[in-house]
């Protein structure tokens, strides 16, 4: 029915059958027949979702709703003999905005030149590293918005437009992605999520949405990531490396707009078997190429990032993982020095836990699961419980809640305390 519904947009474009079926123009005939056959063989998937979601406590800087919006998806496959083509795209109509937006999460070739070379080019999703909901090397950028307001947790990971080329050998293999031009995060600006606003020194909202100047010039504000890695005795090593700038705004001008200052991120992993389960170590050095000796208090201090993880199997159909993560500021007196009188200093170094739990039940179509961030520095935690339930091969519904505990209106996950909320969904799958 899809593919029928692909076809006749097609004919309703360029005039329909009857020039076809009149002979009025043969090489017409031929193109179509070319397109028919092609759309004949493109994979059609997708899902329509109703999803909602209210905050549980009172924020006078957003709305009560925290989601409330239908989503499309249309997710198009195709494979000729020279590549693979592919495009996955959301219309989403959002209540709380009151706006409709089209969202294009995948728009690429990909294509093997050469035995041992893969190319990817277009929008795409990208991700690597060794964390669990939590990013070190990854340096791709993320939808942090969706994330807190209660959307599946697909949308986190927002899409890039890049160019991803592997290479594959005996010794090692090699993954290079550049993007012409910078992708930042998806982050906290106040529209969706209210935030500890440093210049105000308050929180803030809808009341003082953050204004940013970013990097936007094609070919010249651009990234390039790289990964080498291989497996030796059933464990993956991994180096990387990032030029480009600070995904989420990490600094501010004279003129009181968030800044991307230059980045340069290098680091590396291992994972692998380690007693009944699996391990996982991570390291990554972000230096903030704007701000070398840490003097600049309009830029954000290079860091150390250290993640080590376990997880394994507790129970029949019962998961475990637990992660420990830390940030650690360089030149750390050189920072202090710099603030203005009275600022409030940042701590040298921030701790995190991460625990998580997953129950499968009925078969497995009952997952029941729960993920705690704890902060012993910070003194406060983030805690994302959630049901799904397939009812069927094409019907799930889904229940869950971000809640946000914290000591401090200012410290990470304690500025959003106010944001706390309940979600719920409805999936149809075709």
């Amino acid at each position: 029915m899809y593919k029928k519904v692909i076809m006749s947009a097609i004919f309703l474009v360029t005039g329909g059958w009857d020039s076809v079926t009149a002979g009025e123009d043969p090489n017409w005939a031929g193109i179509v027949r070319q397109a028919e056959s092609f759309v004949s063989d493109v994979e059609v998937h997708g899902f329509l979702e109703g999803r909602g979601g209210f905050r549980l406590l009172e924020d006078k800087y957003e709305k009560d709703m925290s989601v409330m919006e239908t989503r499309l998806q249309l997710d198009l496959s195709a494979f000729p003999e020279w590549g693979n083509l592919k495009f996955k795209g959301d219309t989403l109509g959002d209540f709380v905005t009151g706006d409709t937006h089209f969202d294009i999460r995948e728009a690429n070739f990909a294509c093997s030149p050469l035995e041992f070379v893969d190319a990817k080019i277009g929008r795409q999703v990208l991700t690597w590293g060794t964390g669990d909901l939590l990013f070190i090397n990854d340096l791709f950028p993320k939808d942090w918005q969706s994330f807190l307001i209660g959307r599946d947790s697909e949308y986190l990971k927002a899409p890039s437009d890049a160019a991803k080329l592997s290479f594959f050998s005996d010794w090692a293999n090699l993954d290079f992605v550049y993007t012409p031009r910078f992708d930042h995060d998806r982050f906290i600006n106040g529209e969706r999520i209210s935030f500890f606003n440093d210049g105000l020194g308050r929180i803030s909202g809808e009341d003082a949405v953050v204004h940013t100047d970013k990097p936007n010039r094609w070919f010249g504000d651009d990234e390039l990531a790289m990964r080498i890695y291989r497996n030796i005795e059933n464990y993956e090593l991994a180096l990387y490396g990032y030029r480009g700038y600070w995904k989420s705004p990490g600094g501010m001008n004279l003129r009181g707009q968030a800044i991307f200052p230059d980045l340069n991120v290098y680091g590396g992993s291992i994972r692998g078997a380690l007693g009944k389960g699996i391990g996982n170590f991570e390291v990554g050095y972000y230096e903030s190429d704007d701000d070398q000796n840490g003097s600049d208090p309009m830029v954000k201090n290079s860091e150390l990032r250290f993640l080590t993880g376990y997880t394994q199997e507790l129970a029949k159909e019962l998961t475990g993982s637990i992660q420990y993560y830390v940030e650690q500021m360089t030149d750390y007196d050189n920072y202090r020095d710099s603030l203005p009188a009275g600022a409030k200093s940042r701590d040298r170094s921030r701790h995190l836990i991460t625990v998580r739990l997953t129950q499968l039940l009925l078969n497995q179509n009952l997952r029941v699961g729960i993920f705690g961030y704890f902060s012993p520095t910070d003194q406060d935690s983030y805690l994302r419980p959630n049901v799904h339930y397939k009812i069927s091969d094409d019907l799930a519904v889904e229940a869950g809640a971000n809640v946000f505990l914290g000591e401090y209106n200012h410290t990470f996950f304690g500025q959003f305390h106010d944001n706390t909320n309940i979600y719920t969904s409805v999936r149809y799958n075709f």
